[in-house]
């Protein structure tokens, strides 16, 4: 690469400039980074791109035996297609799956006192198995046939 471009630069001079930072431009905090990748990791597994492609209805319906229609949040036998609401019932179960995991790596601090280190691990796990346990309820509501 420096073959290629040492041609151009010995007859084009890059200019020399001196530029320095805003005083009010400050490196944000790691909470700020952490809540700006967890804010977008939701909205990516929710399938927000899919929503502003697409634009599927926040809920669908169904006609029950007697004629009544009534609201229905997943979208059954359609693994590539959801209702918006699906999309983050399921968004926000993958986060409380992560945040579970999250919460369990703090355990390993040294520093934690017992009581605190149980709690957080019951948390922790509590969180794991809500997220599993929901994520695998709403694959069944989702594809009725599945994973019997």
């Amino acid at each position: 690469m420096d073959v290629l471009l040492r041609p151009v630069f010995s007859v084009l001079a890059p200019p020399d400039l001196k530029l320095k930072r805003p005083g009010w431009v400050t490196t944000p905090s790691p909470y700020t980074i952490f809540f700006f990748v967890l804010v977008s990791y939701f909205l990516v597994t929710g399938g927000i791109i899919y929503d502003v492609i697409v634009e599927p209805p926040s809920v669908g319906s169904t006609t029950d035996e007697n004629g009544h229609t009534r609201p229905v949040a997943f979208m059954p036998y359609r693994v590539n297609g959801q209702y918006i609401m699906e999309g983050l019932a399921s968004s926000f179960m993958f986060t409380l799956g992560g945040a579970g995991f999250i919460i369990l790596d703090q355990t390993h601090n040294p520093t934690t006192p017992k009581l605190n280190r149980i709690m957080l691990q019951f948390v922790g796990f509590g969180a794991l198995i809500i997220s599993f346990g929901c994520c695998w309820i709403f694959m069944r509501m989702k594809l009725p046939g599945y994973l019997h």
